[in-house]
């Protein structure tokens, strides 16, 4: 039989941004441990969590479902299947530093705009997971 004792809440709630403001240090220690941390502002509740973490998870959660092929012309193309993402090189490499551009530039249009269209605002996920990850490690993603 397990048997746990709590010594604090699971999931600590800041009521204000001010008293998450007075323990900052405390927050983003709980959430760099793998704690998930929570501030109420206006209604709303914000999680604070380690990106480590998140990214993690969204590795996990977020397939790439990436095919790759040629064109007559020899041209390589890397497509993102059911997302309106493509690249095109010489070479397969070529064709997925193509891609990994096109993620860099749709996540900055989703900032600054797509977010809002119903086409796009599930595409969350994607955009957060592309902000965490470097070149290398975008390239490892979309050829797993």
């Amino acid at each position: 039989m397990y048997t746990m004792y709590r010594r604090e809440v699971l999931t600590p709630t800041y009521p204000t941004v001010a008293a998450a403001r007075a323990d900052i240090k405390g927050m983003l220690d709980r959430a760099q441990t793998s704690v998930p941390v929570t501030i109420r502002r206006d209604g709303y509740l914000t999680a604070v969590i380690g990106a480590d973490r998140l990214r993690e998870l969204l590795l996990r959660s977020v397939p790439a479902k990436v095919r790759v092929g040629a064109d007559d012309d020899g041209t390589v193309y890397a497509v993102m299947d059911g997302r309106p993402l493509a690249g095109s090189g010489a070479s397969v490499a070529e064709a997925l530093a193509d891609l990994v551009d096109a993620l860099r530039e749709y996540a900055d249009d989703w900032h600054d705009r797509l977010r809002f269209a119903p086409n796009h605002a599930d595409n969350w996920d994607l955009v957060q997971l592309i902000g965490l990850l470097t070149d290398t490690e975008l390239t490892a993603w979309l050829s797993a």
